[in-house]
């Protein structure tokens, strides 16, 4: 299938909620891709610990109906939501419900003119603080300096919401602990880019 590569999260069609919210079996934890693309990582992280729900977050309608097309397909506990997740997070998952948010290499959006187009900012944050548990992990991983700057400076400004498990102000420098790969991040490590990456834990 041909996939757009990107899509406006600032056009009016996404300005509304479309998404078909996942089914979540209480007492059962919850991990959350934001702009999970293929779902490549939450397949992986599901064949490691298939007692979890994977929710993925996606703006490209596309790859939603393929990423649940192929769920269903092999019985994998993931589900995608058509969603822009600054405006919608909290439409899509219940307050308190999630027990560990990735944001795996998200849209650079390299042009000074599309800077407002990216998607980590303080809306975001928001929406992160009101859909996790208490003690839940937040796992962010760019291979863009600047994006990295961006999302460090925007969960340190809630540092009473998000407690950064290097220290204040620090990167995470432990690797990637959760034993599954997104294709950028694959990719990156073969061509040998630099990767930051952030831990935050829910306060």
């Amino acid at each position: 299938m041909r996939v757009r590569m990107h899509a406006n999260p600032l056009a009016l069609a996404y300005e509304a909620f479309r998404g078909e919210r996942p089914a979540l079996e209480p007492g059962r934890p919850v991990e959350v891709e934001i702009g999970c693309a293929d779902a490549q990582f939450l397949f992986e992280r599901a064949a490691q610990d298939p007692a979890r729900h994977y929710v993925g977050v996606e703006i490209r309608r596309d790859l939603v109906d393929l990423v649940n097309r192929r769920a269903r397909a092999t019985g994998a506990p993931v589900h995608v939501v058509f969603c822009q997740a600054q405006l919608h997070l909290t439409e899509a998952l219940p307050p308190a419900s999630v027990d560990r948010v990735y944001v795996n290499f998200p849209d650079p959006w390299f042009k000074r003119r599309h800077h407002d187009r990216r998607m980590i900012d303080e809306a975001l944050a928001a929406g992160i603080a009101e859909v996790t548990r208490p003690g839940a992990d937040v796992f962010v991983q760019t291979d863009v300096w600047d994006l990295a700057l961006d999302a460090l400076e925007t969960f340190e400004r809630r540092d009473d919401v998000f407690a950064n498990a290097a220290g204040a102000w620090s990167f995470w420098r432990g690797g990637n602990p959760f034993g599954a790969r997104s294709w950028r991040e694959q990719n990156a490590e073969e061509t040998g880019l630099p990767i930051w990456r952030l831990l935050y834990r829910r306060a």
